[in-house]
């Protein structure tokens, strides 16, 4: 079976993602990613398929998976004592992990254990790392990136760990609908503050508008306009904390009509204005606005 191609976005200037999901099932999901993803599983019982290793799961799984590996959980029961299946996600970028050595040379320890990941690499039983990671998914974000770079400090010294495969993926490896969908997804991001024109993005992956919008869904499980909505809204919430910038401004560097348009639509995806949403971040921080950041182009 042919993976899919996820697209993990990023917060803007986070260096990585943490995602606590609870379902009552892991559905299989075959599919990769660009990213480095670091999963533990809780109070569920299944099959872990990596590259071409397929093997059953128990609570407590730990697994690092390297960029554009395939893989995929699938629950069959839950835990003694469980109520639902859990995952602690961590996505984190190649670019970033592999750049920490360079700024602390201590770190050079990590590089091994992400060469390893590029087939998948599975640890034992460890409480610390298991709180250490189960705590990510409350620290902001500072301290996030520090805890997880400890905790890759950690894995890459752990005694217990196992390559999954030796099966890795090269960028030749990778099917149509990732090339595509790098294509579409840059020029979205790139181009955020303009209006949403479908022949442009078809033009890039070489497909038809409805071909596009289904690759689309299928990859990021959103429509075109909805995941436009909610980088521009991450934008904006960036936006308002960052800077002292007036709301009909904001409106216009982040796509939206006018400032009203940016209300109803911030509203709709955070159930708060706006305005409340500057307001409570100022108040909880106590710390004075950073003046105005230049946007990322």
């Amino acid at each position: 079976m042919q993976p899919w191609f996820e697209a993990v976005t990023l917060p803007e200037g986070q260096s990585c993602l943490v995602y606590d999901r609870r379902l009552p099932e892991f559905g299989f999901n075959w599919h990769y990613h660009p990213e480095y993803e670091l999963t533990l599983t809780l109070g569920s019982r299944g099959t872990r398929f990596v590259g071409s290793d397929v093997a059953p799961y128990a609570e407590g799984d730990l697994a690092l998976v390297g960029p554009n590996l395939p893989h995929a959980w699938q629950s069959h029961d839950l835990a003694e004592g469980a109520a639902e299946h859990r995952a602690v996600i961590c996505w984190f970028t190649e670019e970033w992990v592999r750049g920490l050595p360079t700024v602390l040379p201590e770190l050079h320890l990590i590089t091994p254990l992400l060469t390893a990941a590029s087939g998948g690499v599975l640890f034992g039983p460890d409480d610390a790392v298991r709180a250490d990671i189960m705590a990510l998914c409350d620290l902001p974000p500072a301290e996030r990136a520090l805890r997880l770079t400890a905790i890759l400090v950690a894995l890459a010294q752990h005694p217990d760990q196992r390559p999954l495969t030796n099966t890795a993926r090269t960028p030749d490896d990778m099917p149509r609908d990732q090339r595509r969908m790098e294509a579409v997804l840059g020029h979205l991001h790139a181009t955020l503050d303009a209006p949403i024109r479908l022949g442009p993005l078809c033009d890039l992956a070489h497909v038809t508008e409805s071909q596009l919008q289904r690759i689309f869904k299928r990859s990021t499980g959103l429509s075109i306009s909805a995941y436009v909505t909610r980088l521009r809204i991450g934008r904006a919430a960036t936006l308002l904390v960052r800077t002292d910038l007036p709301m009909t401004q904001i409106a216009m560097r982040c796509g939206f009509h006018d400032a009203a348009h940016l209300a109803r639509k911030f509203r709709e995806t955070t159930g708060r204005t706006p305005s409340a949403h500057r307001r409570d971040f100022r108040a909880r921080s106590a710390l004075p606005p950073e003046g105005v950041f230049p946007m990322r182009k």
